[in-house]
């Protein structure tokens, strides 16, 4: 990871639902404070392209974590290079297909996966001065203690729009279908058992349904400065 060269000193951490812009604000707050930056759901779709590639049922919670235990699973920590590789193999473009959209939240439920990637998870971040971490429970599980903790939500609609402009469709009944999908998903991530998708107790929930991303950027940074100003005062 790369020495920071701004003065914030701490961990932003960055949890929320689908298609609420988590990874382009992530990067860009990321950028803004000099600080190394690890998008966590990355990982698990990852996972998950490991799963498909054996061939195993997403469903097979053993199966699950026997193919991701044996997986070589490496995420890059770098705001503006994406990398994102399973057994050497580049799936950066990969894991935001449909395919593995339809399955990550079977793969990460799996308690076992859970417990291997927090750890991987946790060393990524542990030599960082600085860091911006994004996911669905790293202010509760993965970085309790972090510096500022953001819960980052929009209405299903607005990020179904959103998640269809970054995949180019633009047909009503397919978008239709996105935001169908995306309460799929927030009803099964918040309902599992291991590490359920909600705000940590002392998060800033952001709604970022009618603002745009760099107002969300703008919005963390000033919240990240803050709470770096407000310790130094303690």
């Amino acid at each position: 990871m790369t020495t920071p060269q701004s003065p914030f000193r701490g961990s932003v951490t960055l949890d929320g639902p689908s298609g609420t812009g988590k990874s382009s604000v992530a990067r860009g707050v990321a950028a803004r404070l000099g600080a190394a930056y690890l998008d966590t759901g990355a990982m698990y779709r990852a996972a998950t392209v490991a799963v498909l590639d054996a061939g195993v049922d997403p469903d097979d919670a053993e199966a699950v974590a026997c193919t991701v235990a044996e997986a070589r699973i490496v995420v890059g920590t770098q705001a503006g290079i994406e990398v994102v590789e399973v057994d050497g193999t580049d799936v950066a473009v990969r894991i935001r297909g449909a395919e593995v959209t339809r399955a990550v939240s079977a793969v990460s439920a799996v308690p076992a996966v859970r417990r291997q990637l927090v750890e991987q998870q946790r060393a990524l971040v542990a030599g960082a001065e600085a860091v911006v971490v994004e996911g669905r429970d790293i202010g509760t599980v993965v970085l309790p203690d972090a510096t500022l903790k953001i819960y980052l939500t929009a209405a299903p609609e607005v990020r179904a729009q959103r998640r269809a402009g970054q995949l180019g469709v633009t047909d009503p009944g397919e978008i239709a279908a996105l935001a169908a999908d995306l309460r799929r998903r927030d009803e099964y991530d918040s309902s599992r058992a291991d590490s359920p998708l909600r705000p940590a107790e002392d998060a800033v929930v952001v709604d970022s349904s009618e603002l745009s991303q760099a107002a969300v950027v703008d919005r963390i940074v000033a919240l990240a400065e803050s709470a770096v100003a407000a310790g130094d005062r303690t």
